[in-house]
């Protein structure tokens, strides 16, 4: 797809490397699915998706979740005008198409419902009023898995509504070499003349976006490929059925999970130019579309199970078409 490798170019022109980070923002986009990016701080979660705003040319906003946020924060709310005695809703930065939202496990319970409603329904009520969304929107959240002070678990409810949750790694040395040579470039104090450097420029709109919607749901997916999506989401609620541990899932995967899936591997197929989807298409980011949704038992903690772990037992265990 031209209009992909366009966009990719331009994330290229700020970003190094993160390859996986950059095409899961571009399916959240796609799929109109909110994505939760985990890693430590500095690994370019905040500018992937500032970069990401300035190259599709859509509204961004972010916000610094905190633990004294309050819903009004986020939403808006009703002011009260004097010379016209009357209310007036002054809207939050929620309306937008882009929403930054840094360190969403750091904001209380309130906000975190208040942001829930438009997650799924994709509009927000102040007062009396409804308003419906621009679209796109999309909520891209990270959080930082090493703070344990003044942060806030996700409710089960929240991080279902999340199409992926993608764990950013750190960078190799070869792309840590090239950060340092590119933003000591950008700010001057390097032997390079930071006047050619390029910088990320707008490439499509709106437009372009909703085409690419368009072309998604183009994409075939043979019905093996389904029921293959399927069986590996019923591994999580019958696992003795696949010779999985029974005693190490609490809670199975929601049918969201399968839906998330099915989507995400059509976005696959996309990105990668094709206009059907093959097994390897779902098993791409399957890690990044389960490894949030489902729970695990004190057994598998005490025994120092992950769900990616979990995961790896599914793939296996579950026959490929």
């Amino acid at each position: 797809m031209e209009v992909i490798k366009k966009i990719k170019e331009e994330i290229k022109k700020a970003i190094v490397g993160q390859e996986k980070m950059i095409d899961a923002l571009l399916i959240g986009l796609i799929t109109d699915g909110h994505i939760l990016l985990e890693g430590v701080p500095g690994v370019a979660k905040t500018t992937a998706v500032k970069t990401l705003g300035k190259v599709l040319n859509l509204d961004f906003k972010r916000i610094q979740f905190t633990p004294d946020l309050i819903p009004s924060d986020i939403l808006g709310g009703e002011i009260y005008i004097i010379e016209k005695d009357e209310f007036r809703v002054k809207k939050g930065p929620i309306f937008t198409n882009l929403l930054l939202a840094d360190e969403i496990n750091r904001a209380p319970a309130k906000v975190q419902s208040a942001l829930l409603e438009a997650m799924q329904e994709k509009q927000v009520t102040i007062g009396e009023d409804t308003f419906k969304l621009e679209e796109p929107f999309l909520v891209m959240a990270t959080l930082n898995p090493i703070e344990e002070e003044g942060v806030y678990n996700l409710p089960e409810a929240q991080l279902d509504r999340f199409l992926m949750k993608v764990v950013i790694e750190y960078p190799d040395e070869k792309e840590e070499y090239q950060i340092l040579k590119l933003v000591t470039a950008q700010e001057g104090i390097s032997n390079e003349n930071s006047g050619n450097l390029p910088c990320p420029q707008p490439v499509t709109g709106k437009e372009e976006i909703k085409q690419l919607k368009k072309l998604l749901k183009e994409i075939h997916i043979d019905k093996e490929v389904e029921e293959y999506i399927v069986n590996l989401t019923m591994a999580t609620r019958i696992p003795e059925k696949y010779g999985i541990p029974p005693h190490y899932i609490r809670l199975g995967l929601s049918p969201r999970a399968t839906i998330s899936l099915y989507k995400v591997s059509k976005a696959v197929a996309l990105l990668n130019g094709k206009d059907y989807v093959s097994p390897s298409d779902v098993l791409l980011y399957i890690k990044d579309v389960f490894r949030h949704r489902f729970m695990l038992s004190f057994h598998a903690e005490a025994e120092g199970i992950t769900t990616d772990n979990i995961i790896d037992m599914i793939v296996e265990k579950v026959p490929i078409p």
